[in-house]
């Protein structure tokens, strides 16, 4: 058995459990131990140097058991690949082993009340030059409970900035969020910054460059890794709904004999077969450096999403009883999918932006 099965196979037994009391620490060395954290960085920082295939296989087989574990995957993976993006090289070699080794656990602090997909509503703010100073406070941090140091935004006087905060000091309060709709293992946090000691030498790249650079690069990895996690989300569900509409028989009759069931399978099939579609092109594009990598893969977990949350719905609606049960793999699913058509840019935001490049494409080819 291979790493990654052998983690897969832990996750199935224990998702559930996870979903009501959320992951452990210990979750995030097992990943590392399996070589999946960190799998794109570089094999000198503790990386594999996987490339964008590779990592949508790991986020498609991780979300098809547990979005929660998958998003540990995938934020401890958006923070080191800004690191590698914008840090320099004493950056590099401070953090990204400790974050491919799972020695530090991960968190992108960026919403804020009044600052959701418009990000140039935040007002966490750093003052100082020499040494830092960060107040604030962040919303709907994954990971936020157990992160050791988190990825922060906000407003200083040079323009926005993005810097890693540790958060074992004072004026660093986590506030768990509990019985949230979905992702309910993911360990989520507001958390609150007083006067929080940030090193200059924390700060990535320059003051101004913190969201439309910085944040940047994070979210296109984040949005990534989910819509191959969504894609798996749904695999899953269709499985489980395909398995029981097999077996199940009613009034004398296959549940799968129903032609309305046979369509609701059918329908989501095509869902899932062109949502993976989609997140292929993205891993082509992002391999051959391809200009429009950044708007394929927002089309990628687009279309991803909302395949989750179709597929998931319908899974719930075959299993009847079954996909209520407090342990349904469908059920849970269908809690997360909506959280993940409003994460890293809300379905109508992405809409927007595709929409802006049709617009764009249709006067270039007239």
């Amino acid at each position: 058995m291979s790493d990654l099965e052998s983690v897969l196979a832990d996750a199935t037994v224990a998702a559930a459990g996870w979903d009501r009391a959320g992951l452990p620490r210990t979750a995030a060395l097992t990943l590392a131990r399996a070589a999946l954290l960190g799998i794109d960085r570089p094999k000198r920082y503790g990386g594999q140097g996987a490339d964008a295939h590779e990592i949508g296989l790991v986020a498609n087989e991780l979300g098809a058991v547990c979005t929660s574990l998958r998003s540990l995957f995938t934020v401890q993976g958006m923070v080191a690949a800004t690191v590698d993006r914008w840090g320099t090289d004493d950056q590099r070699a401070q953090w990204l082993p400790a974050l491919t080794s799972g020695a530090l656990i991960a968190g992108l602090a960026v919403t804020e009340a009044d600052a959701g997909s418009d990000l140039s509503g935040m007002r966490a703010r750093f003052t100082g030059s020499a040494e830092l100073s960060l107040t604030g406070r962040k919303m709907w941090v994954t990971f936020g409970a157990l992160a050791d140091v988190l990825l922060v935004a906000g407003q200083s006087e040079g323009g926005p900035v993005a810097a890693l905060v540790s958060t074992d000091q004072p004026g660093v309060l986590a506030e768990p969020v509990t019985d949230q709709l979905g992702m309910r293992g993911a360990r989520i946090a507001h958390v609150s910054f007083d006067a929080a000691r940030v090193p200059a030498e924390n700060v990535l790249a320059r003051p101004g460059f913190g969201v439309s650079h910085v944040v940047g690069t994070a979210l296109d990895h984040g949005r990534y890794t989910i819509a191959w996690g969504c894609a798996g989300m749904a695999r899953a569900c269709l499985a489980d709904a395909a398995a029981h509409a097999r077996d199940r028989v009613q009034g004398g009759a296959r549940l799968g004999d129903h032609q309305a069931v046979r369509a609701m399978l059918g329908r989501s099939w095509v869902e899932i077969e062109s949502a993976r579609a989609l997140c292929a092109r993205a891993a082509d594009q992002r391999i051959d450096r391809d200009p429009g990598a950044l708007l394929g893969t927002i089309a990628a977990k687009y279309a991803a999403a909302a395949a989750a949350g179709s597929v998931s719905e319908r899974a719930v609606q075959i299993l009847g009883a079954a996909g209520c049960a407090p342990d349904s793999r469908a059920g849970r699913f269908f809690r997360d999918a909506k959280i993940m058509q409003i994460i890293e840019g809300a379905r109508e935001v992405a809409e927007q932006d595709i929409g802006e490049f049709v617009l764009r494409t249709a006067l270039v080819g007239q």
